[in-house]
């Protein structure tokens, strides 16, 4: 017996050998972040309270099991005792767990109320999710944007060594003041997904047609990751969360930034634009946009994602209108979303001339961001008179073509 124990006893001490220096060297971190919010501290210390309750549970009734076992076991000469129904141990094993019960309550409602209570912010953001990318608006600042995943696909698929944060950098961070209080409104546009921002202890469901309501004050500067914690499609884990804390007077710079940046964008339909500038425009949104379920070079993923390269909507002169109705309003019982509210005019415009005339589509037209204000307003597809008479002549040319 004796050597059967020592063989286990020298077993074990390998073990624990082998993995220590694994255990040391390793940034190996299994419980929950503390974070840089009140709640977030508040979350993490509930958390560690009820922790240390349930160690101490365990270490008391396996001790005393244990102990049990050893000291009153049959090879000792212990007679069991005979009894049943006692109204001292029934009232002792239903008490004792209630009362502590009880007490783990109080600081859990105590938290529970400090998490949902959204009221007195001082910036209001609606965030919403999409297959796969979020929209953060500002409310009543009229700013609004998407932040869409920033990895190189060379990394994705291997071609280059990957960095520290792969798959969690963004090409638009979302930003905060610090030391303010600001409430998320969280929604979605197509299917359930999940924001999620360990550091500020926040983590809502987006379902579309509902809003859930979350908050945070951060005290820090800093930049802080999180992603989508719902699985919500083939891209659910290429929709990081990266949001960028700042100082007051370096938030309101930034908002400043942004609203001029969203006027310039409103003029863009009164700019003239020419093949060359959609084409470059539309290759660079296209490729940030679309590449994901149409591939690079428009071969698509049939049949959920069918191939734009010489298909007959890209090629074709009458296609030309439903082209642009399919990339505005999406299609129904499929995966193609709507992209009149997620691309601004010029975007738009851009992406649906780059389809028709990349990888030997070569149609000729064009369609610009005038155009695209129009569909808009009215649902119907008219000649830009503001585009290059070569380029107006030859897409009036081609409608009317398509009309006969």
């Amino acid at each position: 017996m004796m050597q059967h124990m020592r063989a286990l006893f020298l077993l074990a001490a390998g073990l624990l050998g082998s993995l220590l220096p694994v255990r040391l060297m390793a940034d190996w971190q299994v419980n929950m972040t503390e974070g840089v919010t009140a709640i977030s501290r508040s979350i993490y210390g509930l958390h560690m309270t009820i922790f240390i309750i349930c160690v101490v549970i365990g270490v008391l009734v396996f001790g005393v099991m244990f102990y049990s076992i050893i000291m009153h076991r049959k090879s000792r000469g212990v007679e069991p005792q005979h009894f049943h129904e006692s109204t001292l141990v029934e009232i002792a094993w239903t008490t004792i767990p209630f009362l502590i019960l009880v007490l783990m309550a109080i600081p859990a409602t105590r938290t529970l109320i400090d998490i949902y209570n959204t009221d007195e912010a001082e910036v209001d953001i609606k965030i919403t999710g999409y297959q796969w990318k979020w929209q953060y608006e500002y409310l009543g600042e009229g700013v609004s944007f998407f932040s869409n995943l920033a990895t190189p696909k060379e990394q994705i698929y291997n071609v280059r060594n990957k960095q520290t944060n792969y798959l969690l950098e963004v090409d638009e961070p979302l930003v905060l003041p610090v030391g303010q209080k600001v409430r998320f409104l969280v929604t979605a546009a197509d299917v359930i997904h999940s924001w999620w921002v360990p550091a500020f202890a926040v983590k809502r469901d987006a379902i579309p047609g509902f809003i859930n309501e979350a908050w945070t004050k951060i005290e820090r500067p800093g930049i802080y990751r999180g992603q989508c914690a719902e699985l919500c499609g083939k891209d659910h884990g290429f929709m990081p969360i990266v949001v960028d804390a700042r100082t007051p007077e370096d938030f309101e710079v930034w908002l400043s930034e942004k609203k001029q940046e969203a006027e310039r964008i409103k003029k863009l339909t009164e700019e003239d634009w020419d093949m060359d500038k959609l084409m470059k425009l539309g290759k660079t949104t296209y490729e940030k946009i679309c590449a994901a379920c149409h591939q690079v070079g428009g071969e698509g993923m049939p049949p959920v994602f069918p191939a734009l390269k010489g298909a007959d909507m890209t090629v074709k002169a009458d296609g030309l209108k439903d082209h642009v109705d399919i990339v505005m309003n999406g299609k129904k019982g499929s995966a193609m979303q709507a992209f009149a509210n997620q691309l601004n005019e010029a975007e738009l415009a851009a992406v649906i001339t780059y389809e028709r005339n990349a990888w030997g589509n070569n149609t000729g037209q064009l369609v610009t961001p005038k155009q695209i204000l129009d569909y808009k307003k009215t649902g119907e597809l008219k000649p830009d008179d503001s585009a290059k008479p070569a380029a107006n002549q030859q897409q009036a040319a081609l409608e009317k073509q398509a009309s006969l």
